[in-house]
């Protein structure tokens, strides 16, 4: 009869043997450490840039921290007036997943466009606060659309939308300006959780509950949008594969309560 001790060790090398002897991005990602990007403190580390104003420039106090969140308010406004606005993160990435918590509530502002309500975004692979005109209403960027639900009817979350960009679905370079998900509708002031999977100019994926909800590949600029010529004609490749990460203000109160980033090491990025 074998002794317990060997009955260990056998089956310790059986787990050794039988275990994968790599781990995939995703399975690593359980073992590393997410970065928080926003502290629940202040906005250090954030860039604001609201249209019509130089960057650094938080018009109305329109970003800011309250009870410990990330805030979009409009309280200091008396009309929209098509000030949209964004915040962005002081580093640049290329390949990691990016985690956010959000929740839209109270009213529209005055004067914010009907599209507008109960939406924001996650912009990624976006260009620099610097590199905006004053009048620029969005940064070029791929953005992840981030919608909240009408009192009734289907209106999903984690969207695509494309400002001076372009992807790659289905092999075919997809040109429209934006593409729902499959995602559920999420009405009311509840929590949602997103995560977007970025690896590079490979692939994007939009994350709900662990389902993937929307992907596409070869993010890219659109040589027909204007903004998009100017930083091509600065010198950027067309070929998106790294940029900033910002987060919007287009007219509705949203919230964030956690903002976090973890890094993929691109040689553990396939597809």
């Amino acid at each position: 009869m074998k002794t317990a001790s060997a009955l260990i060790a056998g089956l310790s090398l059986c787990l050794t043997l039988c275990l994968p002897a790599t781990l995939s991005a995703e399975e690593k990602a359980t073992q590393e450490k997410w970065i928080p990007l926003f502290n629940g403190k202040n906005l250090d580390g954030w860039t604001v840039k609201i249209r019509g104003y130089e960057p650094g420039v938080n018009y109305a106090d329109t970003f800011r921290v309250k009870d410990g969140l990330l805030t979009v308010d409009y309280e200091h406004y008396d009309a929209f007036d098509e000030k949209f606005g964004h915040i962005f993160y002081k580093d640049s990435f290329s390949h990691y997943i990016i985690r956010v918590e959000y929740r839209f509530i109270g009213d529209q502002v005055k004067g914010g466009p009907g599209w507008a309500f109960r939406n924001s975004g996650i912009m990624v692979h976006g260009q620099s606060p610097e590199s905006m005109s004053l009048d620029q209403r969005f940064p070029v960027s791929i953005e992840v659309q981030l919608l909240g639900g009408k009192p009734t009817g289907k209106r999903s979350t984690a969207n695509l939308c494309t400002p001076g960009t372009n992807v790659v679905m289905d092999n075919k370079l997809f040109m429209p300006h934006c593409i729902d998900s499959s995602s559920k509708t999420y009405r009311g002031d509840q929590w949602v959780t997103v995560d977007v999977e970025v690896k590079g100019n490979k692939i994007i994926k939009h994350v709900i509950d662990g389902e993937t909800v929307l992907s596409y590949t070869k993010p890219q600029l659109d040589p027909k949008d204007a903004d998009a010529q100017k930083l091509i004609e600065q010198g950027a490749p067309i070929m998106l594969d790294k940029g900033t990460i910002s987060l919007q203000s287009e007219s509705h109160p949203v919230q964030f309560r956690k903002v976090e980033l973890l890094n993929l090491a691109p040689e553990n990025s396939s597809n």
